[in-house]
């Protein structure tokens, strides 16, 4: 697993609105967003996900081109989009790990009285605070 940066064309969707996000190095790997900045979020995703399947599968990632190299459009925007598979592959595996919380004895007495899974409840509302559900 590892970091990785590609060039990618964002190209506006005059019929549609936003922006059709290809990377001309890498085959498949294409998205869309309905306003640039969602088109970078969705061209982050989609490029570790691409480049963490050909991890897996042990294909070969290819060299990323110079942005001075990428022909485009004159309404085409060029920008570098990175991405970082281990986190990719952390993320979606849902792999756990153990960390050391601290609660009220009282707090975790009532909890365990009703059977509380703490492990749950915490991820839960770590989740709600960040925002990622």
């Amino acid at each position: 697993m590892a970091k990785y940066v590609y060039p990618a064309i964002f190209e506006p969707d005059k019929e549609l609105g936003g922006y059709c996000v290809y990377f001309p190095d890498i085959e498949g790997c294409y998205t869309q967003g309905d306003d640039f900045n969602e088109a970078m979020y969705m061209a982050e995703d989609v490029l570790c996900f691409v480049l963490y399947d050909k991890e897996k599968d042990g294909e070969e990632i290819p060299n990323p081109s110079k942005t001075s190299e990428i022909k485009a459009k004159p309404d085409d925007i060029v920008n570098l989009v990175a991405c970082d598979t281990q986190f990719y592959k952390n993320y979606f595996e849902g792999k756990s790990v153990k960390i050391n919380a601290t609660i009220p004895l009282w707090l975790k007495e009532e909890g365990e009285k009703k059977n509380v899974n703490f492990s749950q409840i915490l991820q839960k509302g770590v989740k709600e605070y960040l925002r990622l559900q």
